[in-house]
């Protein structure tokens, strides 16, 4: 019986073929915490009385989600991850530095690895080929202590996606599409092996928002097999020398195959208050639903091609004075690429706000949230009740071509 593609990489972990269902114990390559998580993953590695990491080169603390801090509380929890870092020599990714997902892909996850995050949108590096995916606190501190972990071999749906895109489209397009068809709980411990000559042919950026979101139709991870794009990828990074291909066997067993047409796919926005309340932006059109606010970044669309996208449709125009629009970049690499190309003059002219990379509004936790009844439109991942800083806010998700429009327009649109 053939190996999917999770199959094959965790069975080079294990040491032995694994198949879904088995609970195996797995090296583990990367491990990573944020400034949500962090503290008490920290709390519990020290409750196991190891006195050393496994790993500490490759053990990352990221200080993203509120970056810089808005209050003394999450301060006081920054200097545990800072003193943590000092102590036992791991990694500390400061504020300013970027969201722990893009610097994770620029910097430390390649093909084949494993990684585990305290963070449920780790599964964004199984673009790059590796197995990623988001573990709680307890989990990674062992994780960080033994250098190992325990799982259950996730089934695969294979996600089949040929044709092109019509102009404009893009793959968060296509991921809302998929949430929105197999509903949030879809694909609940499953791994999703993205395929196709349309995936062929998407550079990393669309691959990396389409892992991000595997996690939004309750999936385990996001996988993508390693090419040629990766390869560049690597190199562009300085870790040309880490690529490797692994690949599903042909007679590979999938749990379930969804065949999709990429020229099917039209501009799709998640409504309030979960993301498989998904709608086109026809259908949305005729409603004209205002909004106060448009932020654009973050781990899901925070890349420098989701910049460009916007900067695209904004350049010479303003956004409406209805509404307040935000940009992040998603890391200080993504920052300066968008000074030096002119984006940023692009949108401080079209009198957008920008703001330091990091995880920025998405959270709640500070940087715009949103003030009772407001709406906002971001390339976010999720859109739950109260996950913008107020439980009276509403939030749409949707592409960074459909949150420039809408900004310009002041209501849901995509032209």
């Amino acid at each position: 019986m053939g190996l999917t593609l999770v199959e094959k990489i965790l069975s080079n972990h294990v040491g032995r073929d694994v198949h879904a269902g088995e609970l195996v114990i797995s090296k583990v390559d990367v491990c990573a915490v944020q400034d949500g998580t962090g503290p008490l993953t920290v709390q519990e590695f020290k409750k196991i009385g190891k006195n050393k990491l496994n790993n500490p080169e490759r053990t990352i603390l990221f200080i993203d989600h509120a970056s810089p801090s808005p209050r003394k509380e999450l301060s006081n929890t920054h200097m545990v991850l800072r003193e943590f870092s000092k102590e036992y020599g791991a990694v500390l990714s400061d504020t300013g530095s970027g969201v722990c997902h893009q610097r994770l892909i620029e910097s430390y996850v390649n093909p084949g690895e494993v990684l585990v995050g305290a963070d449920s949108h780790t599964c964004t590096s199984g673009a790059l080929g590796a197995f990623a995916t988001g573990m709680g606190s307890t989990d990674i501190a062992v994780a960080m202590a033994l250098g190992k972990t325990w799982l259950k071999v996730p089934a695969t749906y294979k996600i089949v996606v040929t044709g092109k895109f019509k102009p404009g489209i893009c793959s968060k397009d296509l991921m809302l599409h998929l949430i929105g068809m197999i509903g949030a709980d879809g694909a609940t411990y499953k791994a999703l092996e993205f395929t196709g000559d349309t995936i062929d042919n998407m550079e990393m950026a669309e691959r990396f928002t389409l892992a991000n979101m595997a996690v939004e139709a309750g999936a385990k991870c996001g996988l993508f097999v390693a090419d040629d794009k990766t390869k560049a990828y690597l190199e562009e990074k300085g870790r040309g020398d880490k690529y490797s291909q692994i690949l599903p066997d042909t007679d590979a067993v999938y749990e379930r195959v969804i065949n999709i047409k990429a020229e099917d796919i039209k501009y799709t926005v998640s409504c309030p208050h979960t993301v498989d309340n998904t709608k086109t932006v026809e259908e949305l059109e005729p409603e004209k639903i205002k909004v106060n606010q448009v932020y654009v970044g973050t781990c899901t669309n925070g890349r420098i091609e989701d910049l460009r996208v916007v900067a695209g449709i904004l350049k010479g125009r303003e956004v409406n004075p209805d509404v307040r629009m935000l940009i992040c970049p998603a890391s200080p690499t993504v920052y300066k690429q968008a000074l030096r190309e002119g984006l940023l003059e692009t949108f401080i002219d079209s009198h957008a706000q920008i703001l330091p990379p990091g995880c920025g509004p998405c959270v709640g936790v500070h940087a715009g949230i949103l003030g009772d009844g407001e709406v906002c439109l971001a390339t976010q991942n999720r859109n739950f009740q109260g996950r913008m800083g107020n439980t009276n806010g509403e939030i749409y998700l949707a592409s960074p071509y459909v949150a420039a429009y809408t900004a310009l327009n002041g209501y849901i649109s995509a032209k």
